[in-house]
């Protein structure tokens, strides 16, 4: 047997556990932290840019045209598509996680290729970008200047001529986002002037094509070269130009009679921005901002610190007074989560260590279960290391839990020891030996069923299975090292550690002399408490009938709760961070929004000073899109232990600005914590698509958002349900006349080209600007395209000549259109936000959602996407879950036993357990989350486990002989204690989590309240109803023939030879041996 090997060979069991113990460490040396393993599906994401274009004409010529060609990815769950009235088209394809990203973005930029030549020529020209990252950012980098010295143009050239490029390069960062751009030369034209010189905006755009050139001419002396050549130099005959003032001196047109028309004549040129449509500021003053998007896979503090450690370096470069902020950071709160968890740790394994004292009454048997602690703990960061796992709340959580189970195993191998002493009157060596050959099968049992408990786990397919399998691998792999430890370590520890006790005697009467009278009073009572549950169980095997019924309450109870348990994803966090969203109503300008802003930067400085470290407001772009109506805020809230008090949590602070900012007109801002998992989005609650399949047009689909919007407003398990989107806008339409543009000689591609400089710019090539290659863009002055009436100062000349104006072949006429057109799968969508009402869960949110679409118009469908896609996910594979478990535990029963009947009396105390985590999360309105879905296994694993220890010394008494209910009887009073001082440990184990507070707590609490709840009824109906149903079932389908019943009376005597002795109460002359047949145990 393998502990009599490792008793006769103690040093050897000691070499496995300091291996075991350096393998570990080593491995915490070198795994990762963050704050979840890789979680979001890896997406790529697909950017270009049609300068001028409508969003209509982005989505038909861009959008579509690359969307058509992403097909035959196996691996692929959805692809959404934006175009913009901006111009901007971005596409994202999202994959299953696991994907490799790189492999993804390479079959990606293949099937682009397909595309690129069906798409415009000015956007071949100005590129298609591929990125991998996933949908939200990591962290921004602001720049703002303390000394006034540059405003937000200065900034934001800075940031994307030296450092964009730069920050893209360092390790795991996927795409880094500005908001705003560089400079760019404007050149600015003044169509009256343009009129008067007979001269159009194509004329200026051919001159600088003219002008604006490189040209490198050779060399003097190039191979092959004459024979003793001693000249080789370059020849260049011009250089891209540099200044205004050089651009300002380009000839348009130059006369025979030697007048030259410069650009100077027709407008003005400066050194501006490329785009004037984006302003940032950071606690009020000009900033610039530039958003981090992890790459997919990569771990975020690693991320976040090398961000910093370059900004840090190229700090030394900067320009006086420009100074580094970080106004969004996701990292602290892992930082500081991680570090509670931690902590939860080491309370655990104090509190556990009390429990076991508190039993035991003896430091030395206290120290035997201690020891394996740390001996299981580094054992098992070796496994993740090996598997490649990161350092994450969720194997901390694994750990935690794994503190109160791992040592289950050492207090029965140290508790029967010290039984069988106490009994038996054996030295340590000879009792250990003695006692391993009994439970060394309970041991392998108890640790094959929580290992096959979670084993299961480590399969589920999605983001949801990414979370189960962090769980599933660390407990897994420190339940069965606790067993390698508790048949190689422990029993080396026990024949070492404990001192003999003489036969009759207890171990507590070593206890140190001061707490000897208190551990000998509370043995007293807690025999005196086992007594009385052995009466208990007496009366429940004389009642079988009475409490099957009270175990189908429990069922149909239990069932009934869970089904009204409400249901989500993951809980919400206080991340440190609140984020807001501007919406003005459509045709609203920039100034407006940043009246706007400022109103909600006011607030959070004026009225949240105690909580907010610095806010950073972005006007021009939101998170529903790009336009001028459009703006997001970025609060950073202080450190979580200056905001200790409730009204300074997140979510206080939150509803404060709502009620705050729900009075300000003309505006919708709404105020929300990010989602729990950050790079899915940024979505709280509720990320809806909902989707016209049946191709009814776009103003079908508004009217059926319209009226999912009204129907939500009047819903309560809805709250702040809007649409992540752009309303229609009023549109100016030019219609022109083809038949008279060609009765005229006027090109076609001349009207479009000088419409499109005129009011939306034209990018006409590069220059060089502090050593950099930078755009030139030709647009119409400012004075002259605010209004409808300037489209009559643009003229066009025909072939004769002439200066034709635009309303002399074209008409002109209001519509209405969306800024930004949205599709998802294929199909058009448009994106809806919301958020559960409050006491609700995402999961009443999303189901909401669904009967309100039932009611939509036909051909209006919906999908979701990011933390809502998972939910789903998650919910349709928790009942799979959960009976793969139970088959795969009962399968292991039943080889263990060589029984089919012994697992079902096991399995039919599983949902005793359940129940009471479903009431302690039930009673402290917690939800149906991933979460609470691991701690109801954790549950049932401790409840199987205690039913075994039952079963398990009933079966071995029935199989020596025994009459049945004196067996099972006999092994409920032997294993109480064991039971429960294990509960207790497991219990005291996970408090620590259930009453968390601060970074972290939602998740520590929603996980530590279930397993706890789960705890208390796992220990107190178990060890009453386990009896019953061995009995029952052996009845039933038992091999043995065990007779009649015994009758009460006889059950009663039974019962009172089964009382055995306490100390203090122990009948003269009686010991163990004269007892009859009844194996009694004194501690």
């Amino acid at each position: 047997m393998l502990s009599k090997f490792f008793l006769e060979r103690p040093v050897f069991a000691w070499v496995i556990a300091i291996v075991m113990m350096v393998l570990g460490g080593l491995a915490i040396y070198n795994l990762p932290i963050s704050q979840y393993p890789p979680i979001a599906p890896p997406s790529i994401a697909i950017y270009s840019l049609y300068a001028g274009a409508s969003a209509e004409t982005v989505e038909n010529s861009v959008t579509q045209i690359i969307e058509q060609k992403m097909t035959g990815f196996d691996d692929m769950l959805y692809i959404s598509g934006t175009s913009d009235s901006s111009g901007a088209s971005r596409i994202e394809l999202t994959f299953k996680p696991g994907t490799d990203p790189d492999l993804a973005w390479a079959k990606v930029q293949n099937k682009l290729q397909l595309a690129m030549t069906s798409l415009p020529e000015v956007v071949q020209r100005t590129g298609v970008t591929v990125s991998k990252s996933t949908r939200n950012y990591l962290i921004i980098v602001g720049l703002i200047s303390e000394d006034g010295s540059m405003d937000g143009t200065d900034l934001r050239d800075y940031a994307q001529s030296n450092l964009e490029k730069v920050l893209a390069r360092v390790p795991g960062v996927g795409e880094v986002q500005i908001f705003g751009g560089q400079y760019a030369m404007r050149i600015w034209l003044n169509p009256d002037k343009l009129n008067d010189y007979r001269l159009t905006m194509e004329d200026v755009i051919q001159a600088l094509k003219t002008y604006n050139v490189e040209i490198s001419a050779g060399q003097f002396g190039g191979a092959p070269a004459v024979k003793g050549q001693r000249l080789n130099t370059s020849i260049i005959v011009q250089n891209l130009l540099k200044t205004p003032e050089e651009f300002a001196n380009i000839p348009i047109r130059i006369n025979p009679d030697g007048a030259v028309v410069r650009i100077r004549d027709v407008g003005r040129t400066e050194l501006g921005a490329e785009a004037y449509d984006i302003a940032g500021f950071q606690d009020g003053r000009p900033s610039a901002g530039l958003a981090i998007r992890q790459a997919p896979g990569a771990n975020a503090l690693d991320t976040a610190d090398a961000v910093r450690a370059k900004m840090a370096e190229m700090s030394r470069y900067f320009p006086s007074g420009m100074k580094t902020v970080y106004p969004y950071d996701t990292t602290p709160f892992v930082r500081v989560a991680i570090k509670e968890v931690v902590q939860t740790l080491f309370e655990a394994i104090l509190l556990v260590f009390l429990v076991m004292w508190l039993f035991m009454g003896n430091l030395r048997a206290t120290l035997i279960p201690t020891i394996a602690v740390p001996v299981v703990i580094l054992g098992t960061f070796a496994v993740l290391g090996a598997f490649g796992f990161s350092i994450n709340m969720l194997t901390m959580f694994a750990m935690v839990l794994a503190i109160g189970l791992l040592v289950d195993d050492a207090i029965v191998v140290v508790e029967n020891v010290e039984r069988i002493m106490t009994d038996e009157g054996l030295p340590p060596r000879e009792a250990t030996a003695k006692s391993m050959e009994q439970i060394t099968p309970a041991l392998i049992g108890i640790g094959l069923v929580l290992a096959a408990v979670f084993g299961p786990m480590a399969f589920f397919p999605g983001s949801t299975g990414v979370i189960y399998r962090q769980f599933s691998v660390t407990i897994a792999a420190s339940m069965l090292l606790s067993v390698v430890v508790a048949l190689i370590l422990t029993p080396v520890l026990c024949a070492t550690l404990l001192k003999p006790v003489a036969k009759g005697h207890e171990a507590a009467e070593g206890a140190v002399f001061f707490l000897r009278p208190f551990f000998l009073w509370f043995d007293r009572a807690f025999f005196g408490l086992r007594d009385r549950y052995v009466q208990v169980v007496g009366r429940v095997l004389s009642r079988k009938k009475r409490y099957l019924a009270v175990f189908a309450v429990i069922v149909v109870l239990l069932g009934a709760l869970f089904m009204r348990m409400p249901t989500s994803y993951l809980p919400d966090e206080d991340q440190g961070i609140l984020l807001c969203q501007i919406l003005l109503p459509t045709g609203s300008t920039l100034e407006q929004t940043q009246e706007v802003a400022d109103q909600v930067q006011r607030h959070f400085h004026e009225n949240e000073k105690e909580a907010v470290e610095s806010c950073m407001t972005i006007i021009g772009i939101g998170f529903s899109g790009q336009a001028q109506n459009n703006g997001m805020v970025f609060v950073r809230l202080k450190d979580w232990h200056l905001r200790d008090r409730d009204d300074l949590k997140v979510k206080a602070i939150a509803g404060r600005a709502s009620g705050a900012f729900a009075k300000i007109r003309n505006a919708m801002v709404f105020a929300f914590p990010p989602p729990a998992v950050v790079e899915m989005g940024n979505a709280r609650g509720v990320d809806f698509q909902l989707l016209d399949r049946g191709g009814l047009g776009h103003g079908a689909l508004m009217n059926a958002r319209n009226q999912l919007l009204g129907m939500a407003a009047k819903d309560p398990r809805l709250a702040n349900v809007r649409p992540n989107g752009m309303e229609d806008i009023p549109e100016f339409r030019i219609d022109v006349d083809w038949e008279k543009t060609g009765a005229m000689g006027i090109p076609l591609p001349s009207v479009h080209n000088t419409i499109a400089a005129a009011f939306g710019g034209s990018y006409v090539n590069n220059f060089i600007q502090a050593g950099r290659v930078k755009k030139v863009y030709v647009q119409a002055d400012t004075p002259y395209r605010m209004l409808p009436q300037d489209l009559n100062k643009i003229y066009i000349r025909n072939s004769a000549g002439q200066m034709t104006p635009f309303s002399a072949f074209a008409t002109t006429r209001w519509a209405t259109g969306s800024p930004r057109l949205e599709r998802f799968n294929g199909f058009p969508t448009m994106n809806i936000w919301g958020e559960p009402a409050p006491g609700k869960s995402s999961g009443d949110a999303m189901a909401a959602m669904e009967e309100i679409t039932a009611k939509l118009p036909p051909g209006i469908g919906y999908d979701w996407a990011g933390l809502s896609y998972q939910e789903r996910m998650s919910q349709a594979q928790a009942p799979l879950l959960y009976a793969f478990s139970i088959l795969v535990i009962f399968l292991c029963l039943a080889a263990l036993y060589e029984s089919w009947p012994i697992p079902i009396s096991i399995l039919l105390a599983l949902p005793l357990g359940a129940i009471g985590g479903v009431i302690a999360s039930s009673m402290r309105g917690m939800s149906n989350d991933v979460y609470f879905q691991i701690g109801l296994l954790t549950t049932l694993g401790l409840t199987t486990k205690n039913a075994i220890l039952i079963v398990q010394f009933a079966k071995a008494r029935v199989d020596e002989g025994r009459n049945l209910i004196e067996a099972t009887l006999e092994g409920a009073k032997l294993r109480f204690r064991p039971i429960v001082m294990t509960s207790l440990a497991f219990g005291f184990g996970v408090l620590p989590l259930a009453v968390a507070t601060g970074a972290g707590a939602g998740a520590m609490n929603a996980i530590g309240t279930g397993v706890l709840g789960g705890m208390i009824t796992g220990t107190v109906l178990v060890v009453i109803f386990a009896p019953l149903f061995y009995v029952v079932i052996e009845r039933l389908f038992g091999k043995h023939n065990h007779g009649a019943a015994v009758v009460s009376g006889g059950l009663g005597s039974l019962l009172k030879k089964l009382a055995g002795r306490i100390p203090g109460k122990r009948g003269p002359g009686k010991t163990p041996e004269n007892d009859g047949d009844i194996v009694t145990e004194d501690r």
